[in-house]
């Protein structure tokens, strides 16, 4: 049903004022995107996210040629919904780890040939990692290979870093961007709201910290993006209150690049009894979010996450990027119980993937400069 559709049909008037509105490029408000959540039909939700979607970036979807190090996960907070973090009286587990500065440069080298764009780094919050340390490391990475993006650090990392090494939070990112840090990832937001992070991460940086750190961080120079843990403990108004947040601060600093909604798997860790949302509820989310975040550029699915099946649904939900290759390199998610166990995927996978559900591949660098487009490409040999 097209946006116009809608518009002259027999829908609710509330619902039909929401689309007038998103026709004509106008602000929905908090108590529109909660009445969204709660009452919004589905089709009408992917109506309204892809006429968006497509104005935006036409049948476009991007990704990136990328790889994740992650250093270490044993960490001094105590998450409830992570799988993936060892407290330090935990580190001699057997799967817990801590990569040494000579097998991070290792694997950077590893990819000497090879067309990946992007080094995603971020871990537990280990004590003895500290600002200077990542710094120097950042720095060699790039005499190893200058012209790699570095993206690195959610705001838990980076809140914990300035307040060991006792500076200030701009004193901290100008320093990793000195020393060859081009920008933030998004991790670490969870829900914003006070009590439910009260419930699930008290011990880490809160809501106003991280907002923070990612203002300062636009306001040095580095992009960054924004995620939200979604489908656990918290309620739509939660949620919307969320992406309120970050829609205020891009309104003020225009340093986002993309948001992820992130969902919430319940294997192996300490909120294991909460059940997970449907795919109809992840579709809903992406919608929404696409709806309610008209200041930001992209909306992004994590497919390590949520599959491939149903990152390609999202495509028609608002969503215009499904990230990168990965390259099996990340256990956050896989660890938590996620679909893709083994995280990776080659170009000609993600390409496929992307052209199945009738849109056009292109891959971009990490602040969504093209880099090729392959909706012509033909590759030479079928995949096994």
């Amino acid at each position: 049903m097209t946006l116009e559709n809608i518009i002259q049909s027999n829908i609710a008037e509330e619902f039909k004022q929401i689309a007038k509105k998103v026709y004509n490029e106008e602000r929905i408000t908090e108590e529109e995107g909660i009445l969204l959540f709660e009452k919004a039909d589905l089709n009408y939700l992917g109506s309204l996210a892809n006429y968006i979607r497509e104005k935006k970036h036409g049948s476009t979807t991007y990704f990136n040629k990328n790889f994740h190090i992650e250093p270490t996960n044993i960490c001094v907070f105590d998450c409830k919904f992570c799988a993936y973090s060892k407290l330090l009286r935990e580190k001699t587990d057997y799967d817990a780890w801590e990569m040494n500065e000579e097998q991070i440069y290792d694997k950077i080298r590893s990819y000497d040939g090879q067309e990946v764009t992007e080094v995603h780094i971020v871990g537990g919050v280990h004590p003895k990692m500290g600002l200077q340390y990542f710094a120097n490391l950042i720095q060699n990475i790039k005499k190893i290979r200058p012209s790699l993006h570095v993206k690195a650090f959610t705001a838990v990392e980076l809140e914990y870093m300035c307040r060991k090494a006792k500076v200030s939070y701009q004193e901290g990112l100008q320093l990793l961007k000195d020393h060859g840090q081009d920008s933030l990832p998004g991790g670490g937001a969870e829900i914003f709201a006070e009590h439910i992070r009260e419930e699930i991460c008290k011990d880490k940086c809160n809501s106003d910290q991280w907002l923070e750190i990612h203002e300062t961080a636009h306001k040095v120079g580095m992009p960054s993006n924004a995620t939200m843990l979604y489908g656990h403990i918290e309620s739509y108004a939660d949620r919307v209150d969320h992406m309120n947040r970050l829609r205020n601060l891009q309104d003020k600093t225009g340093g986002f690049n993309t948001f992820i909604p992130l969902k919430y798997r319940n294997g192996n860790n300490q909120m294991s009894h909460i059940g997970e949302v449907s795919v109809l509820e992840d579709l809903r989310t992406y919608a929404v979010a696409r709806i309610f975040m008209d200041n930001f550029p992209h909306l992004k699915a994590y497919w390590p996450m949520i599959g491939r099946a149903t990152a390609q649904l999202t495509l028609n939900y608002g969503v215009n990027d499904i990230d990168g290759t990965i390259d099996d390199t990340t256990k956050i998610y896989s660890m938590a119980g996620a679909e893709e166990q083994s995280p990776n995927m080659t170009t000609e996978q993600l390409v496929n993937l992307i052209k199945q559900v009738n849109r056009r591949p292109v891959e971009r660098d990490s602040v969504y400069n093209v880099l090729k487009d392959y909706s012509e490409e033909v590759f030479e040999k079928a995949e096994a």
